[in-house]
């Protein structure tokens, strides 16, 4: 997928792109590149690629549960790496706040440099582990939208991200292909977390054979406070 392929992708699914907008996206290409080179961001170099797997990958939400992403809503972005999917939804959707929690200090110097080069506003980076935010006040139960993308499981995931989760918020997972079976092994995490999953989405990317399943879960009730576990224990001790 090239860059016009991109646009017109997106204007397929109503979304006409700016001229501001698709040279952000270059921007953003150039800089994943050169930083790539000193910082283990991604395996996936090419442009095409880029366009396809990381950029449109990150904004099938938009169109999948479009009802959800309302002007000026608060995201947070779990382990979100070299920004996604957070960064492209931001960038197709200014009036989006975005939270940005990741445990790698040069991620977010990368992310830090990427929002300035791109001229974001309300766009916060937090350093740490989803465990450890999760349960700082200041974070917790307090985003309308808290989004993971290729992080963990479907039952570790749950415990990163729906404490974040206001009660009546939602959380997304974006994962790869084939992803029911993990959902129904994280039935139970999401009962006692307090989400429940409403839609499974499968696509394919288009014109390619990349598979993808995007997960929606609303947050019914709070999670009760002993969640998430420290650091660690929801990977070893997964909820079942």
């Amino acid at each position: 997928m090239n860059p016009e392929q991109f646009i017109q992708e997106l204007a397929k699914n109503k979304i006409n792109l700016t001229k501001k907008q698709a040279e952000q996206f270059q921007l953003y290409f150039q800089a994943l590149i050169t930083a790539n080179e000193h910082v283990n961001l991604t395996r996936i170099t090419a442009e095409e690629d880029v366009y396809l797997k990381h950029f449109f990958d990150s904004v099938t939400p938009l169109f999948s549960f479009e009802e959800i992403f309302k002007a000026g809503a608060t995201l947070c972005d779990v382990g979100a790496g070299a920004g996604f999917p957070s960064i492209p939804m931001k960038i197709l959707m200014p009036e989006l706040k975005i939270t940005i929690v990741d445990s790698l200090a040069k991620r977010l110097t990368f992310l830090k440099d990427l929002v300035a080069k791109l001229g974001l506003s309300d766009v916060t980076l937090v350093h740490g582990r989803a465990e450890d935010v999760g349960q700082n006040p200041q974070y917790r139960e307090k985003f309308d939208i808290v989004t993971a993308r290729a992080v963990a499981n479907m039952t570790v995931l749950s415990e990163y991200c729906l404490p974040l989760v206001k009660e009546g918020g939602y959380f997304v997972a974006l994962k790869g292909p084939k992803a029911e079976a993990e959902l129904d092994d994280s039935k139970k995490a999401l009962q006692v977390l307090g989400g429940k999953a409403l839609k499974e989405e499968e696509l394919t990317l288009p014109n390619s054979d990349e598979e993808r399943t995007l997960i929606l879960v609303k947050k019914v009730k709070p999670t009760p406070k002993k969640y998430p576990r420290q650091a660690g224990t929801p990977r070893r001790k997964p909820i079942h």
